[in-house]
């Protein structure tokens, strides 16, 4: 079996899927596209790759803790359903153990959802962040696995905001990374769309850029064999399906959407796409 597309960064393991999460998967693989599910904590890591076992080819789990589970945080419905408050009010300490385990899978070929979040933040959750980040990053030199980031600026321009979560993670990268991997959802400028590209990293883009010009430039300017398609599923659907859950099988309107904005074939497109996918994570 040959894909078409790859959603390289899906939660098919969230909440939000429980009524009917193998009909997504089966729906996304009959229309040619393989699915990467990211884990967010132990559970939804668990879960990712108890998925990807499910399946004989075409379904992969990437393993980590994201950011804004290394301590209080809001919740979200979608990931964790109506239950499980108190868990995500308590947050996670970063077990190298656990995740080591799961990294024995040949199923799992990533590390993350892992990075910094200022969006909603203090420096205290910084600091957490930062050590979190830092262990995941290890464990990925320790398997030669790639990492998928998440990076997220603040939610506001005052000029007391000072930090930059891009170069932040940067910085830290480079002190710390042997290994390479992908920016998920990348939101930044095209300054520090380069610096990532300089390092080594590619960008993934979601159905954001859809319905919004803001990363035309970035899309413009980044090298096609640095550049890989994802959903976010369940957020973020792209047009025509926008307000609807997302799901793997919408990725084709992405890798669509970045043909158009780089004015190449859309067949162009979509094989250096699965061919960029395949190389940076192994499959």
């Amino acid at each position: 079996m040959q894909s078409k597309y790859i959603d390289i960064h899906s939660h098919i393991n969230f909440k939000a899927f429980d009524e009917d999460r193998d009909e997504v998967i089966r729906r996304a693989l009959d229309n040619d596209t393989w699915v990467i599910n990211v884990g967010t904590q132990v559970d939804t890591s668990k879960k990712a790759v108890e998925i990807a076992n499910q399946y004989e080819k075409g379904v992969y789990a990437i393993i980590g803790l994201h950011p804004i589970h290394t301590g209080a945080s809001y919740h979200d419905e979608k990931e964790l359903g109506e239950g499980s408050r108190e868990f995500v009010s308590r947050g996670e300490i970063f077990n190298k153990d656990t995740y080591r385990e799961l990294l024995k899978d040949p199923k799992v070929v990533g590390i993350g959802e892992c990075g910094l979040d200022y969006y909603r933040c203090s420096d205290e959750s910084i600091s957490k962040q930062k050590e979190a980040f830092v262990e995941q990053i290890e464990l990925a030199n320790e398997f030669n696995k790639p990492l998928m980031l998440h990076i997220r600026n603040s939610s506001t321009s005052s000029p007391e905001v000072t930090q930059n979560a891009y170069m932040d993670a940067l910085e830290i990268l480079k002190a710390h990374s042997k290994v390479k991997g992908d920016v998920h959802f990348f939101a930044g400028n095209w300054k520090e769309a380069k610096c990532f590209l300089d390092f080594g990293f590619t960008l993934s883009f979601t159905g954001v850029v859809t319905f919004t010009h803001d990363y035309d430039e970035v899309i413009r300017n980044t090298p096609l064999d640095m550049i890989m398609s994802e959903t976010d599923s369940p957020y973020v659907a792209p047009v025509p399906y926008r307000g609807k859950r997302n799901e793997p099988s919408y990725v084709k309107e992405v890798v669509k959407k970045i043909a158009e904005i780089k004015n190449l074939p859309e067949i162009e497109v979509a094989e250096a796409l699965i061919k960029n996918t395949k190389r940076v994570f192994n499959i």
